[in-house]
This record gives C-alpha cells, sequence and structure tokens, in this order.
C-alpha cells in the first residue's frame, strides 16, 4: 500500500475536500505533475482542467479553472478560482461553465490566454461526454 498524504481543496464558497490520498494528478503550469507522499516542495499556478485524486477507497475528479497549487512532503493545498467535484456536479453545471469558458475565449487577447481557455473547453467537453 501506498503512503498517503493530506490533500485540501479550497475555492472562495468553501473547503471543497480534506482528505487523505494516496496520489493526486494537477493540471500545472508547466504540465500535468504528479503528487505522491514524501514529494519535494513545489508552488505551482493550476490551468484550467481536471485534477484527479486517488484515495485508498476511492477515485475522483475536480475540475479547476485556475489557482495555485502548494505541495509540502506532507499535504497538497489547491487553492482553486472556480472548482467542482466533477462526480457531484450536473450536466448542467458543466455546461455553464463551457458556456463562460467558450465566452472567456472570444475576449482573450493573448495566444497564451487562448491555449489556456481552449484547453479548458476541451476538459469540459470531455467531462460532458462522460455525463452523457
Amino acid at each position: 500500500m501506498a503512503g498517503t498524504f493530506k490533500f485540501e481543496l479550497v475555492s472562495p464558497e468553501r473547503i471543497l475536500m480534506s482528505v487523505e490520498v494516496e496520489q493526486v494528478i494537477v493540471p500545472g503550469a508547466e504540465g500535468q505533475f504528479t503528487v505522491l507522499e514524501g514529494h519535494a516542495p513545489v508552488v505551482s499556478t493550476l490551468l484550467p482542467g481536471v485534477i484527479r485524486v486517488t484515495t485508498p477507497n476511492s477515485k475522483q475528479s475536480i475540475f479547476v479553472r485556475s489557482g495555485f497549487a502548494e505541495v509540502t512532503s506532507k499535504q497538497l493545498t489547491v487553492l482553486a478560482e472556480r472548482a467542482f467535484i466533477v462526480e457531484e456536479a450536473d450536466p448542467r453545471q458543466i455546461g455553464h461553465e463551457l458556456d463562460l469558458a467558450q465566452k472567456a475565449l472570444d475576449e482573450t487577447e493573448t495566444d497564451d490566454a487562448r491555449l489556456h481557455v481552449a484547453r479548458a473547453i476541451e476538459e469540459l467537453k470531455a467531462l460532458i461526454e462522460q455525463a452523457a
């Protein structure tokens, strides 16, 4: 059995998750990275995407629009601007996020920003397909 560490996901509204986990895959600004127990300290901005959480008993997915991740050897804390647990979301909520992302794509001014928003749109479309 893999070692565990604490994972906390905090949004402006509330603490969405605070659990012991074995592994978390995070959509970092420099690419996805996997956090395991004893990970080296890291601070990263988040790209829009899905955080994949593995606990000793389950797996969960969390969509984040943006935010920051702070990793220590014993904990991962994600501060998300906007986030929802995929398994708890209804298709309307995912559709609303997709509408917001498509609107944001029309308003972006830089190639970097367009790339990030396009990634969010792809992730959200995949989530809608999974929910159907």
